[in-house]
């Protein structure tokens, strides 16, 4: 038996313990959490085998220690289990957002012999909660793991093979090199959203039933705006002077943008939008891995009672489950649009597969 303890029941956690419980035989899972109802739900539906008491209490215990909080609560827990008795041989790994921080923070561990290797799941989802834990979340996407210390090569692969029911794509990487990539395609595209989702509410101060206009394309660019306030105001205050730089070298594009218009220079635009236009189409599912995974899939389906519950009656006829369903316009005579994201490619081919079949939409990817 491994024994197993998961500090934080979230969507993250949870998941990370759908797929131990699963995958991995003999795994024991402790759940540690500071919402009692996550852990009871937890309990309850099996995710995990035992509600914890406290890190310091239950950490003694494990194998295994999976700090899935935020940035923040890591470095604190690393505090604690520096003072616990812990076995010989245990890893410790999280899932932080940003990992400088966090490795500098376990030297206090590292210095007591014991093993940390960092951990990052790049996989993500609107919603929050173990009651949102999913199975497939982190499959096919990059989960990178940074390692405190050199040769950490055996427990490097032990990690691995607790970690495989995942089926993410392992990554080994610096904590600088970790920092300055996602916060090149995570941590800024956030900071954006939220921007842009403000600025439009200071627009619209006057209007505000002008944001019902707010058609997909604005749906789109936002959607991880509705992230959770707490964990990414954590993420850029621990990963500060890369964000900084990041805005900066922003705000200097955007200004170069304004110049262009300002004195008429089309050339300079039509080069801005076809070098974006060039990269943006050379990203497929393939080469991006999933950061963080979504597959979008649009039916056109008419505006009558019942369509969108036979759509969806279809779907989960056919075993799928969706991570979000929009409709982008209704309008009354004429179909609307109804976008349906799933967490793999595989998913998303398959529910084409079915919805082909129904005669009231047409699906298109």
């Amino acid at each position: 038996m491994v024994t197993i303890v998961i500090s934080g029941l979230g969507l993250i956690g949870g998941s990370l313990a759908l797929n131990i419980k699963e995958g991995v035989a003999g795994a024991y899972l402790i759940g540690l959490d500071k919402n009692q109802t996550s852990l009871t739900y937890a309990k309850n539906t099996g995710v995990i085998d035992e509600i914890g008491t406290d890190l310091a209490t239950d950490a003694p215990r494990a194998d295994v220690i999976i700090l899935a909080t935020p940035v923040t609560a890591i470095e604190a827990a690393f505090k604690i289990l520096a003072k616990c008795q812990l076995k010989s041989g245990v890893i410790i790994t999280d899932t932080g957002s940003t990992k400088l921080q966090v490795i500098q923070a376990a030297e206090v561990l590292c210095e007591q012999g014991v093993t940390v290797i960092g951990g990052h799941p790049m996989a993500g989802s609107h919603k929050s909660g173990v009651r949102a834990a999913d199975r497939d979340l982190f499959r096919s996407a990059y989960y990178f793991l940074v390692p405190a210390r050199a040769n950490l090569e055996v427990p490097l692969q032990y990690l691995k093979k607790i970690l495989a029911p995942t089926h993410a794509k392992f990554l080994q990487i610096t904590p600088a090199e970790h920092d300055h990539v996602v916060g090149v395609l995570s941590h800024l595209p956030h900071m954006l959203a939220a921007t842009l989702v403000n600025e439009t509410t200071s627009q619209f101060k006057d209007s505000p039933t002008a944001l019902r206009l707010a058609a997909g394309g604005f749906k789109d660019m936002t959607r991880i705006a509705s992230s959770d306030p707490e964990m990414w105001s954590d993420i850029l205050l621990t990963n500060d002077q890369t964000v900084r730089d990041l805005l900066a070298d922003y705000v200097m594009r955007l200004k170069q943008l304004d110049q262009a218009i300002a004195v008429q220079d089309k050339a300079a635009l039509l080069t801005y939008f076809q070098t974006a236009k060039v990269t943006r189409d050379s990203i497929t599912p393939q080469r991006a891995g999933a950061i963080p995974g979504f597959y979008d899939l649009f039916v056109n389906i008419p505006d009558r009672a019942g369509a969108i519950a036979q759509v969806t009656g279809q779907l989960a006829a056919g075993g799928l489950q969706l991570v979000n369903l929009q409709i982008l316009e209704t309008r009354e005579e004429i179909n609307g649009i109804l976008q349906l994201t799933f967490a793999s490619e595989a998913a998303k081919e398959k529910a084409t597969t079915i919805l082909a079949a129904i005669s009231i939409a047409e699906v298109r990817a």
